[in-house]
């Protein structure tokens, strides 16, 4: 979790690159100099520091038990933010990037069944999870959408791995995920994981609500949800301290606790901007957050004494934040 003071980095050098799906493009990258990486688990993430300044979060995918290197995919978007349009055109087998260590806000927790639910490239985290899960000897199903079968990797793979437990549904073939009927079908005291688009969320999050099951549905979004946070009421102002900078800020209405604190700290990480990759997660000293991501539950910030000051605002007149 960051803690705001700055997390450990690694130095990582792009060992390969594979060409997986139709616009999917496999990384594998390894420690410069050689040498065993950070472990990870299932669920896990890397935050890549890209040559144009860019920080972007991708979901491991290889073996956590191979220590040599990290793998990851990332589907390339030409209506996006940039960051994935640059991975694929610019890096190559020899660069060198920065990178935080793995973290895991999409643990696979504890159980004797599972049904994983993948949508396009949420199949990445997914993936490590069905193989952890297999050789933990647990009961498992998979069900993984894509738009065309040409799009969607390691179909061959989790196929071969998973037989009659893995059912492969392509839009162009089969029409879209049937949510309400993957939900009914849900074993008794099995977890369900999903990760996807944020509409295959949404859609996964009310079918399960409707069904009284939503306490055994995990999720992770790579975009944010399409339902707005609730605000508690108009936006004010307010102030934050940060109280390892020994300075104190005042947030305006239309202004955002990161686009300020960043004119004192200009080395504060974030992604999306959004609310939902955890970049910018810093623990709060005092005061009462508002907490308007979707990475957790305003109940599990609390509990951890974190808040995301990308999208979060303060329910008291003053926040001290550990920045």
């Amino acid at each position: 979790m960051a803690d705001g003071t700055g997390d450990s980095r690694l130095k990582l050098i792009l060992d390969r690159t594979e060409q997986v799906a139709e616009n999917v493009l496999l990384l594998e990258f390894e420690a410069v100099g050689g040498g065993p990486l950070p472990p990870w688990e299932p669920g896990a993430h890397l935050e890549l520091r890209l040559p144009s300044g860019l920080s972007r979060q991708y979901s491991l995918c290889g073996d956590p038990a191979d220590t040599s290197s990290y793998t990851f995919c990332v589907l390339r978007e030409e209506r996006g933010r940039g960051g994935s349009v640059e991975v694929h055109r610019d890096l190559k087998a020899g660069d060198e990037i920065e990178a935080r260590l793995p973290r895991n806000h999409f643990p696979l927790v504890d159980a004797d069944e599972y049904l994983f639910v993948a949508g396009g490239i949420g199949i990445t985290p997914i993936k490590a999870m069905v193989e952890e899960v297999e050789r933990r000897g647990a009961s498992w199903r998979l069900v993984y959408g894509g738009r065309v079968r040409a799009s969607m990797a390691f179909v061959s793979e989790l196929a071969a791995l998973g037989g009659e437990r893995t059912t492969v549904v392509a839009q162009d073939e089969a029409g879209l995920l049937d949510v309400p009927g993957i939900v009914r079908a849900l074993p008794e005291g099995a977890l369900l994981y999903c990760c996807g688009p944020a509409g295959l969320l949404d859609a996964m999050t009310d079918a399960c609500t409707a069904a009284g099951v939503a306490d055994r549905l995990h999720l992770e979004r790579f975009t944010a949800s399409g339902a707005a946070p609730a605000s508690g009421g108009e936006d004010t102002a307010f102030e934050v301290e940060l109280a390892a900078s020994g300075v104190t800020l005042t947030i305006a209405a239309d202004e955002s606790i990161l686009e300020v604190a960043q004119s004192v700290r200009s080395d504060l990480g974030f992604s999306c901007q959004e609310g939902y990759c955890g970049s910018c997660e810093t623990r709060v000293l005092a005061g009462r957050p508002d907490h308007r991501g979707t990475l957790m539950s305003p109940e599990e910030h609390d509990e951890e004494g974190t808040m995301l000051i990308c999208v979060g605002r303060s329910r008291s007149p003053k926040l001290v934040l550990d920045l």
